[in-house]
């Protein structure tokens, strides 16, 4: 879960971190009224949304008097702020920070992440503040310092914590300029006072939608949808496609424990997106029997009216069963009896080339690329 940045300098300042002063505000007259209980003579207008880039985006500006403060605020609230982080899409600005300007004489970069490598945080600082810090650990890695950190300190239930930059001003002081905040979803049973920060605003509502039936949701740039069982076959399930010249339209993960009512739930999000041609549902019994998830296929299709190409793969605890359910549901489902060939025919079925129902059986000969997975012991 993230945070907006005047939300992470709030919490900053609870542990007695210095940061600017400042206010959000969700409206151009807030923004003034921001500027004035701050006085002086430059103010910063800052973009909230969750994504780094705002600078460049146009989304972070001076402002030199009250009426200049105004102007950017006009500009910035409602604008569609595009950075490397967004998309193309770009994301809409619905909230701002007012802040008081900064003599800034040095930016500094301090940051902690979790390193899955060494799976320890590691707190990194570097003399390149201001920077994208992927580009100065590509160009100059000699100019990042680590500490690497057990979690086992106490610090694991936020999966990063950034200040870039971290400045010295005129006078000597430190201060943290920007705040980005990033929260492990699993650790936020323990800290109600983080959930309340949660902007839904700048979470895709299918997502959102999703976690109420918990569901592991995330949106992609293709057309042909997933449900699958286990995050590590989603993931070789859209290599699969991808591998046939298709592309995935999301990343779903129903869990161990889907019941029809979230197999329908499931359905429904996914095509919710209208880009979706077709879904490839790919399950591994073990947990999870194929003839439970066999019904929970058939009453979601009936209950969403499903309008596109459905390929359903299934491998495991009553597998025999749960392809009689399907075949006997009346329904066009393309059965498919193994990863290549459930890759396959939902690309074909999006291309709209031939490929028979779980009545009949369709396969074409395996490729070098797909040989070679097999061996892997993918399919």
């Amino acid at each position: 879960m993230k945070i907006h940045e005047y939300q992470g300098k709030q919490i900053f300042r609870e542990y007695g971190m210095p940061t600017p002063r400042g206010f959000p505000a969700m409206s151009v007259d807030e923004a003034v009224e921001a500027a004035k209980k701050l006085g002086g003579k430059l103010w910063v207008v800052k973009a909230q949304i969750h994504a780094g880039g705002r600078g460049k985006g146009g989304g972070v500006k001076l402002a030199k008097s009250i009426d200049e403060v105004r102007a950017r605020a006009k500009e910035i609230l409602g604008m569609q702020l595009k950075t490397h982080q967004t998309g193309p899409k770009g994301q809409k600005v619905r909230r701002l920070l007012v802040e008081e300007g900064a003599d800034i004489k040095k930016e500094l970069y301090a940051g902690m992440v979790v390193d899955r490598g060494t799976q320890k945080v590691v707190l990194m600082a570097s003399s390149e503040g201001g920077m994208d810090i992927e580009e100065v650990a590509a160009k100059t890695p000699e100019k990042i310092r680590k500490v690497f950190i057990d979690p086992a300190q106490g610090l694991s239930d936020a999966s990063l914590a950034e200040i870039n930059p971290l400045v010295l001003t005129g006078d000597n002081r430190v201060i943290a300029l920007d705040a980005k905040l990033t929260f492990d979803d699993n650790a936020l049973f323990r800290h109600p006072e983080e959930v309340a920060l949660r902007d839904l605003d700048e979470e895709d509502p299918l997502e959102i939608e999703a976690t109420k039936y918990e569901l592991n949701y995330i949106s992609l740039d293709g057309n042909i949808a997933c449900m699958v069982n286990g995050a590590g076959l989603a993931m070789a399930t859209m290599d699969t496609i991808k591998l046939y010249g298709g592309a995935p339209a999301n990343f779903l993960d129903v869990g161990g424990g889907a019941t029809a009512e979230r197999v329908t739930a499931a359905f429904k999000i996914m095509l919710s997106n209208k880009k979706v041609k077709a879904i490839l549902v790919n399950i591994f019994g073990g947990i999870m029997k194929c003839d439970t998830i066999a019904n929970g296929i058939v009453t979601a299709a009936r209950e969403v009216k499903l309008s596109v190409p459905l390929v359903v793969r299934m491998k495991g605890t009553n597998e025999d069963l749960g392809k009689k359910i399907l075949k006997d549901s009346g329904l066009p489902i393309i059965s498919a009896d193994n990863m290549a060939d459930a890759g396959k025919k939902v690309v074909a079925a999006v291309k709209g080339l031939k490929a028979k129902t779980a009545k009949g059986d369709w396969a074409a000969p395996l490729s070098r690329g797909e040989a070679s997975l097999r061996e892997g012991g993918w399919f």
